[in-house]
């Protein structure tokens, strides 16, 4: 374990300056998402009662726009549209909690925007307690996705859940949610550790229009003797370049992207072969606006950055304008130079592993 201090249900709220954020971002992010809406049965006013569900969402990562009761244990969940783009629906992740004991719930998630996705094909939800903090799948026979035509003929995604602990609070995500503060209680603990023999330099590429970072790390060789005993040509410098979160609702890709640099800067034999062989130019979370609002795909400004390669402006997506512009200076140097997304990057290193092997030795 790296040691980050981390709330096991990483449930920073929105309303909370972070020690990276800037003034102009305080609070935004709750905008549009539940903040501790408890949910009473019709007639019913005042203090709220166990069983009376309070939903949140109004925390980094977190996405759910409104829930409404519509029966007596059923509940119609609406997610928040990607900010200033109502078009994609689809990342959730929110909290519930003032349950009563063996409480049965049966909740729909009424607007998803994609019809066709892995929820046909058998995906279910995460959920997690606060004295259970280990994610877990719901079981298949608990979750139904279905056409609805209660709800205008939409995709309806409902899963049914007992609450066993009155006092915890529960967590549901589409995904194992991993947040741009995490991102940097990561980075901040891998530069601390580093020794003399630094394996990676880390710089700030651009600022988001947030003003969160957008890291950069380089990675390479450990020491010069390794470079110049080198059995392969080095007439010219072999360049990996390795993007993440570009869609932000894609946080496995994040956990997947830790691991990788948590590979290269260790100790492993050929984890220092590949270092003495290839650059590794890693930017973990190209879209921190878009993971920290909660969006599905979009940045702040409700674009789709995978689809705006060819614009990048510097002005409305200062993230894409700075890597083009890193690929760019690539381009134009002497280096030859792969530009990857995390899970094409595994499949070359195992390539790569396969080729180099015998150099470890």
């Amino acid at each position: 374990m790296l040691g980050i201090a981390c709330d096991p249900l990483q449930h920073t709220s929105m309303y909370e300056r972070g020690s990276d954020d800037s003034e102009d971002s305080d609070g935004e992010g709750g905008l549009g998402n539940v903040s501790r809406v408890i949910i009473r049965p019709p007639g019913q006013s005042g203090k709220a009662k166990r069983g009376h569900l309070c939903f949140d969402a109004a925390f980094e990562t977190g996405n759910l726009g409104k829930a409404e009761l519509v029966g007596e244990f059923e509940y119609d969940l609406f997610l928040r549209p990607d900010t200033c783009n109502p078009r994609f629906r689809f990342w959730f992740n929110f909290t519930v909690d003032n349950v009563k004991q063996d409480q049965r719930v049966l909740f729909h998630i009424v607007n998803i925007s994609k019809s066709r996705n892995l929820f046909s094909s058998g995906l279910t939800p995460l959920v997690k307690s606060s004295s259970r903090p280990k994610w877990q799948r719901l079981s298949k026979r608990q979750v139904f996705f279905y056409r609805s035509a209660m709800h205008q003929g939409h995709y309806v995604l409902s899963f049914a859940f007992i609450f066993d602990k009155e006092e915890d609070v529960y967590q549901f995500a589409l995904a194992w949610p991993y947040s741009y503060s995490r991102l940097q209680s990561y980075l901040n603990v891998i530069d601390a550790r580093q020794g003399s023999d630094k394996r990676f330099t880390r710089c700030v590429l651009v600022k988001s229009l947030q003003n969160r970072n957008v890291d950069l790390l380089t990675i390479d060789h450990v020491t010069a003797k390794q470079r110049t005993t080198n059995r392969l040509d080095r007439s010219f410098i072999r360049v990996i370049v390795v993007l993440c979160r570009t869609h932000s609702s894609e946080a496995p890709a994040s956990h997947v992207c830790q691991g990788l640099i948590e590979f290269l800067v260790g100790n492993h034999p050929i984890a220092a072969v590949l270092r003495d062989n290839f650059v590794f130019k890693i930017v973990p979370m190209v879209n921190p606006d878009g993971v920290f609002l909660g969006n599905n795909r979009c940045n702040l400004m409700g674009q789709d950055m995978n689809r705006n390669w060819h614009i990048g402006s510097e002005f409305t997506q200062p993230e894409l304008h700075a890597v083009k512009g890193m690929l760019k200076e690539l381009d134009n140097s002497d280096v030859s130079w792969i530009e990857t997304g995390v899970i094409g990057l595994i499949i070359i290193l195992m390539f790569v592993q396969y080729i180099f092997l015998d150099l470890s030795d």
